[in-house]
């Protein structure tokens, strides 16, 4: 299988680190939606990262999907089995993907001309923003996240999410705001698996 988009992506590394996990073995192409947009598109028209084109051929668009089809291919999950377990991993997830789809918006825009930007917007998206990492922080602080030993998708999700906030808006999310989400966090990235799936920074 070959799984295509920069590893600067949250949704990239998450595909990865998750495959890796799951003990399903992932080729990876490290190719820009917006630098290499006609390599991309010829593998996926919709220029998605990221997407996976499995062994049959068949391309794959967006995470949570390609997470599941690596479940279906390893005949496992990484979720709990426990019904609780499963609910409170299942939100934890959900509130660690925002996060990171905020801090994807906060950053695209910051990249349009200040005379297109809409304040109430930006305002609005920072707030979720927060929210978000508060939500995350006392979960991480009542030991409802983790570095193992073994990782749960939450775990996993909220540590890249992380990541990526300081990779890209630092100024947002500053680690002292959120101490117990930033130690979950570096717990996680001192893991092999996240060593091997790091951050793209080009």
């Amino acid at each position: 299988m070959l799984l295509v988009g920069m590893l600067d992506s949250p949704y990239v590394r998450r595909a990865a680190v998750t495959a890796t996990l799951l003990d399903v073995p992932v080729e990876h192409r490290s190719v820009s939606v917006f630098r290499h947009m006609d390599e991309f598109r010829a593998i996926n028209p919709l220029i998605k990262a990221p997407s996976l084109v499995t062994d049959a051929g068949t391309v794959i668009s967006e995470s949570l999907l390609i997470i599941q089809h690596f479940e279906d291919v390893a005949g496992r999950s990484l979720r709990p089995v426990e019904s609780a377990a499963r609910e409170r991993d299942l939100a934890l997830t959900g509130i660690a993907i925002v996060a990171a789809d905020k801090a994807v918006a906060i950053e695209y825009e910051r990249k349009r001309p200040e005379a297109q930007r809409y304040a109430p917007w930006q305002e609005r998206i920072v707030t979720q923003l927060h929210t978000a990492l508060d939500l995350l922080d006392a979960a991480a602080k009542e030991g409802a996240l983790s570095a193992g030993p073994e990782l749960l998708p939450c775990d996993i999700a909220a540590a890249i999410a992380w990541g990526f906030c300081r990779f890209v808006i630092p100024d947002v999310a500053p680690a002292e705001r959120w101490p117990a989400l930033a130690a979950q966090a570096a717990a996680c990235e001192a893991l092999e698996v996240f060593k091997t799936w790091p951050i793209d920074r080009e």
